[in-house]
């Protein structure tokens, strides 16, 4: 599954393992948020809750800054403010390069199961299951090799994924959800940042992650 240390990806993570072994692929883009998402992911996969089904991080990379421009939010490090639309966050062609390096690698190492994160509510066009449906026929196509894309939480809203995160163990605390992170902080200024306390207002629960600025008031 293409993994990353975002609390759906970790969530999604602990679900799979109940299938059976997973192989979580980490594949940098040159995003700003990389570096410190990278090494929390390697924080949650040294915890309890994925010492076993869970197979070594493989690495893969693949490039954004030859297409994007080079003042783009994404690679700069300044993204939509907090009460922006999600919309506003879409990066162009993200799912079909990740997947389309994702399916290579798969097809190379025998692997024909693909788990992907996105949530209910979804605005993007490259994550809806039609896209996924058409890519999987793509890739199956392409490298004559069968590939099944799922995406097992495409029902569910930010709040389900927390619920079923505390439910498997999944230790929420050391997830990142945001795109501008200040010394392994959630900058609390982002719309992911509000994405995430939103969610976690919904369900009653505290969010433990560390902050560098939270806000009083959540909802917008």
């Amino acid at each position: 599954m293409l993994c990353s240390g975002g609390l759906d990806s970790a969530v999604l993570l602990a679900h799979e393992t109940r299938r059976g072994e997973v192989q979580p692929v980490f594949i940098a883009s040159g995003l700003a948020w990389e570096a410190v998402e990278r090494d929390v992911l390697g924080r949650l996969l040294g915890t309890p809750t994925f010492s076993t089904g869970v197979r070594p991080l493989v690495e893969l990379s693949s490039p954004v800054r030859d297409v994007y421009p080079p003042m783009h939010w994404a690679l700069e490090g300044t993204p939509p403010a907090y009460d922006t639309p999600d919309r506003d966050v879409y990066l162009v062609g993200r799912n079909i390069l990740l997947l389309s390096k994702l399916a290579t690698f798969c097809a190379i190492h025998g692997i024909g199961r693909v788990a992907l994160g996105p949530l209910a509510g979804n605005p993007f066009p490259d994550a809806t299951l039609e896209f996924f449906t058409a890519m999987e026929a793509a890739l199956s196509a392409g490298l004559a090799h069968q590939l099944n894309i799922l995406a097992p939480f495409a029902t569910f809203h930010k709040k389900d994924v927390i619920e079923l995160g505390v439910s498997l163990g999944v230790p929420l605390e050391f997830t990142l959800s945001c795109m501008k992170p200040l010394d392994r902080k959630h900058c609390g200024r982002c719309s992911k940042c509000r994405e995430r306390l939103q969610a976690f207002e919904a369900v009653g629960l505290e969010d433990t992650a560390a902050y560098a600025f939270k806000p009083l008031e959540v909802t917008t």
